[in-house]
């Protein structure tokens, strides 16, 4: 249907998983993609598989935790892209020690974490504010179920980009820029499938008031409601999609 030709869109992780999910979604109604992240051959095969449905995508490599290096993207995005419609804040760490260390981390370790998934998506839509002000774009942070009890360095970081949110939706309002938060649950991609014990997952769906597993396309799909004129008085929320998760805090 084309919803979104002749806009453009920025997926931050955009080598796999939920960052895909969103380039695929987006791609598939027109827009322009513009791939961010560390890895550089996962970022050229989701650039393959947009173009394969008619879409049109660019890459770009870019450590989330290097301000140099978000900086530099947002350089080359303004310099090529007169407007951003839509800015997704989708890459992070999620798996392995940051999902259950607490104690013991250290200071650099915390540093690391927030740097990558809190104070990374500030810098870069502060990079690309004046593209994403001359469209009245949409930026979105990627939350988690798990900053509603956070337990671990993950929820922490987590429900501190939830404030975060709050404030960029103020701060950025002035240049009618809108800001939200997704709060996903436990999706199902193969990231989550490889670090995550398989009787979790059956454990997780217990305490869902929908019981199915929930995918990486529920995700962009919300996304996408956002970004579209249907969602367009949404702003300055967390929008929750874990099947109706009764413990949020849940994550290994």
């Amino acid at each position: 249907m084309d919803k979104f030709a002749g806009k453009t869109v920025l997926v931050t992780g955009g080598a796999a998983g939920l960052g895909r999910a969103y380039a695929l979604k987006f791609g598939g109604e027109g827009a322009h993609l513009i791939l961010a992240d560390i890895n550089a051959d996962g970022m050229d095969e989701t650039k393959a598989l947009v173009e394969s449905e008619g879409g049109s995508a660019e890459c770009h490599l870019c450590d989330m935790s290097d301000e140099a290096q978000i900086q530099a993207l947002g350089a080359a995005v303004l310099a090529a892209h007169e407007t951003l419609d839509v800015l997704i804040n989708n890459a992070g760490l999620h798996l392995g020690e940051i999902a259950r260390g607490f104690f013991g981390l250290g200071q650099a370790k915390w540093q690391h974490y927030f740097a990558v998934n809190t104070i990374g998506p500030l810098l870069l839509a502060e990079a690309l504010r004046p593209a994403l002000a001359k469209a009245k774009g949409l930026i979105i942070n990627k939350s988690s179920m798990a900053s509603y009890q956070p337990q671990t360095a993950y929820g922490i970081t987590k429900a501190s980009l939830n404030v975060f949110t709050h404030a960029m939706a103020a701060q950025f309002g002035a240049d009618e820029i809108r800001c939200v938060a997704i709060a996903p649950g436990l999706m199902e991609t193969p990231a989550a499938q490889g670090g995550v014990d398989a009787a979790n997952w059956e454990k997780l769906k217990s305490m869902q008031a929908v019981k199915r597993q929930g995918t990486a396309d529920d995700i962009a799909n919300l996304g996408y409601f956002l970004a579209s004129e249907e969602g367009s008085f949404i702003n300055n929320q967390v929008l929750l999609c874990d099947g109706g998760n009764q413990l949020r805090g849940f994550r290994i």
